[in-house]
């Protein structure tokens, strides 16, 4: 799972820095929004679900995530490049992309709107007699926490005693919001108490405890013990998007402990553990430039959409 896991992020980093070459050369419309920092968080999710059986609902720094449940690099590149053979056909915004039928679901709203969401999603399994072994998750950063969509589905989660996981990561800023600006609570983790579901505290920048954690979680939730909420202490290491410089945050606070870079501490934990080499990783990494490279190439030579002969239609039967 180590292995799977950090592969995953890896994939995930280098996917995105290249996307962000990409977007400053002005090859890709919309707004990019970056997972550095938070891959060890999302990945360990991701890998803990099973596409085709599971529910996930990834949001904008979830690249990671989105990788270890099984989404392949060219549907992420034919979306970002717009290409008419993506899920999305190049005609929806480039994080909006998903694959609803397999289970993962194209991202709404990245303030809580998934959570009402996936937990509908599962009651409508409960409704079907579908839902035993079934988990549902996704992850929110710490403002959507204040939001009615956060508020009305975890309440409704928590009263079904659905197996939904919300994986909230708090990377210390709404947007360029701090957290004691945005919450009163001692703890975001306080709200699960006042909700009656699980909580789990984690610090997202530590790769082996992210995997404990997330086993933990979803297990739990799989297990049908409720809603688990997991609260992951990070930092983002870029702006809220590529047009953001993030001057807001304090250099002590990128200099301290949640500064660090969680893909750096997974490779020297796994090292360390004797999960994989020094020489196997930069195998990894150079295999999966040259793979990341080769969709992103064909992507951008694949045709765009014909506003005149498309199709606009959504889906063709239902999704659950």
């Amino acid at each position: 799972m180590a292995r799977k896991v950090f592969r995953a992020m890896l994939e995930a980093r280098i996917l995105e820095m290249k996307l962000s070459s990409l977007y400053k050369a002005g090859k890709i419309v919309g707004g990019v929004y970056l997972g550095k920092g938070q891959e060890a968080v999302s990945a360990s999710l991701g890998a803990q679900l099973e596409m085709g059986r599971d529910f996930f609902a990834p949001l904008i720094r979830d690249q990671g995530g989105r990788t270890a449940f099984g989404e392949e690099v060219i549907d992420c590149a034919r979306t970002y490049l717009g290409s008419v053979l993506g899920p999305m056909r190049g005609r929806d915004g480039n994080i909006h992309r998903g694959r609803p039928q397999q289970g993962m679901f194209a991202m709404i709203s990245h303030l809580g709107a998934a959570v009402p969401v996936v937990a509908g999603a599962l009651l409508a399994k409960r409704l079907k007699g579908e839902l035993e072994g079934v988990v549902g998750a996704t992850c929110i950063g710490d403002g959507a926490t204040s939001t009615g969509a956060f508020h009305e589905g975890l309440n409704t989660a928590a009263v079904e005693r659905l197996p939904l996981v919300v994986v909230v990561a708090n990377n210390q800023f709404a947007y360029s919001t701090p957290n004691d600006r945005q919450f009163a609570c001692a703890d975001l983790l306080d709200r699960a108490k006042g909700y009656g579901v699980d909580g789990h505290d984690l610090d997202g920048t530590d790769f082996l405890q992210c995997l404990r954690v997330m086993s933990e979680a979803v297990g739990r939730a799989r297990a049908g013990h409720g809603p688990q909420m997991v609260v992951a202490r990070l930092l983002r290491l870029t702006g809220h998007g590529e047009h953001d410089d993030g001057s807001y945050v304090p250099d002590t606070l990128r200099a301290g402990h949640l500064g660090r870079d969680c893909m750096d501490v997974a490779a020297a934990q796994i090292v360390e553990c004797g999960y994989a080499t020094t020489a196997e990783i930069e195998a990894w990494r150079e295999e999966t430039g040259e793979r990341v490279q080769a969709a992103l190439a064909a992507a951008q030579q694949e045709p765009k959409p014909d506003p005149w002969t498309e199709v606009w239609q959504a889906c063709s039967k239902p999704l659950i």
